[in-house]
């Protein structure tokens, strides 16, 4: 809620702008802390000097996240661009927040061969041959009988990411289980169970 006259004003201003009450709620705490930073000094007597010094604040001693860091932004490009009618321009140079990078959870072999162990058939053989052979999913999805080359031991892969075309390896103690499979299709192709397409 508003707590001084200057920040009513900028939300009955807001209203009728077709704010919605998230954004318009959102907008008044970053101006409120805004405000409060610089020791309350008001809005009309600062400028981009100040709006860079608070968004390297959030920056760099509240650590906000990226996303955080614009909408701050944007709360105060609000009260100065359409609210004061005092533009702050262009701000140059300031620290921005940082994308944290996320570290991917890795599993251990052996949690990867426990896991395998559950998964049957087809589907197992797949999570099988994505593991080993650094398929996507797509690219195990799409994998046909004419995909596989015994003779080199590996996977023929048609247009991966960006279009490429790969080769890559077979762990050798998949090729029992992927002969099996194909030799289930093939049934299945003489019982005239499946598409054509699916198997070529």
């Amino acid at each position: 809620m508003a707590t001084s006259p200057f920040m009513d004003a900028l939300a009955r201003h807001m209203l009728p702008h077709h704010y919605g009450k998230r954004t318009i709620d959102s907008y008044l705490y970053w101006i409120r802390y805004f405000i409060r930073y610089h020791r309350r000094h008001h809005p009309k007597e600062m400028g981009a000097a100040e709006v860079v010094a608070f968004l390297e604040f959030l920056a760099v001693e509240r650590h906000v996240s990226v996303a955080t860091q614009k909408i701050a932004l944007n709360a105060l490009a609000f009260l100065y661009n359409k609210y004061l009618s005092k533009p702050l321009g262009t701000l140059g140079v300031f620290n921005r927040a940082v994308r944290q990078r996320k570290l991917p959870m890795v599993l251990t072999r052996h949690e990867i061969a426990e896991l395998l162990k559950h998964i049957d058939g087809g589907a197992g053989l797949m999570a099988a041959m994505i593991y080993a052979s650094g398929l996507r999913r797509i690219e195990a999805v799409r994998l046909r009988v004419n995909s596989v080359d015994f003779d080199q031991g590996a996977l023929r892969i048609w247009n991966g990411k960006g279009g490429k075309h790969r080769l890559v390896t077979v762990a050798p103690e998949l090729f029992p289980r992927i002969r099996c499979q194909i030799a289930w299709v093939a049934r299945l192709l003489e019982e005239d169970r499946i598409n054509p397409e699916y198997a070529s």
